[in-house]
């Protein structure tokens, strides 16, 4: 019984310390990888690289002072084009902004509504429960006045894309010149993320083209930063809140696991290692 005992405990000792080893040094190989931009073994294009965005971690959470960097980019840049059709301005209270500000963004925007008692449609300020306002009334306009191309909604375009938030930054900063000799026909970009690398797209992001209302300077790259960040708080809300939920059940599991170790070794050991004899009475 003392053997198999300590038998258990050394296979548990060397068990433990295996998957410790195996996690740091699989750490310490991705720490050294990550950090460098590789083109794919396939093709074209290239993979994006791995930038360390605060989100990324499981504890840590959204950078709300990028996020909310983020949506100025987004309203002043990119909703000249592009949608965001799942996301209302309710979303952003508590979240982005404190309720009243939501509410003094939305009333900048003017929104179709009605029919009235007349049955006439009316414009009327936007409210907070309005969703964000559409860049074109219809498909066949975007294209129109996109020679072609339809602009993707950006409500979940984080989670459809491969790299996530690292394909979003690389994307808006791989704008270049062509390499010579390569045909471009009118209308159309270099980008080096891209297909092919030829976008319809037209460079959105220059040097000053904004002004954050913190004073941050609008670089390309901070801007960039910014509107991935806010566009990956966009496709998923309720991820701080998620890693909150599984901070306290792993550590519910935990103290549940130290109150299970404890009973075993104090109390139940005691019933399982009781030997009790039943012999025959003797008569004499």
């Amino acid at each position: 019984m003392e053997f198999r005992r300590r038998l258990a405990q050394g296979v548990g000792v060397v068990a433990v310390a295996g998957a410790a080893g195996g996690v740091l040094s699989y750490g310490a190989v991705r720490d050294r990888e990550r950090h460098t931009a590789r083109c794919s073994d396939r093709g074209y294009p290239p993979r994006p690289p791995f930038y360390p965005f605060w989100f990324k971690w499981m504890l840590h959470g959204h950078d709300i002072p990028s996020v909310r960097r983020g949506f100025e980019v987004y309203q002043k840049v990119c909703a000249n084009c592009h949608s965001m059709v799942e996301l209302s301005f309710r979303h952003l209270i508590n979240e982005v902004y404190p309720e009243k500000r939501v509410k003094q963004i939305a009333a900048q925007y003017d929104v179709f509504d009605g029919p009235n008692q007349e049955g006439e449609i009316f414009v009327r300020p936007g409210i907070w429960t309005d969703s964000f306002p559409r860049p074109y009334p219809n498909d066949d306009a975007a294209r129109y006045a996109n020679g072609g191309a339809l602009p993707p909604d950006l409500s979940g375009i984080v989670a459809g894309m491969h790299g996530n938030a690292d394909y979003i930054f690389s994307l808006l900063t791989g704008y270049r010149d062509p390499p010579e000799g390569m045909p471009m026909n009118p209308g159309q970009y270099y980008n080096t993320y891209t297909e092919g690398g030829i976008i319809a797209m037209p460079p959105p992001l220059s040097d000053g083209i904004i002004e954050y209302e913190d004073g941050t300077p609008a670089t390309v790259s901070q801007m960039a930063k910014d509107v991935a960040q806010f566009l990956t708080w966009a496709t998923e809300p309720a991820t701080d809140e998620r890693k909150l939920i599984g901070i306290k059940a792993a550590s519910a599991a935990f103290i549940g696991g130290l109150f299970s170790y404890t009973y075993c070794r104090m109390i139940y050991i005691q019933y399982r290692t009781r030997r009790i004899d039943f012999v025959k009475p003797v008569f004499t």
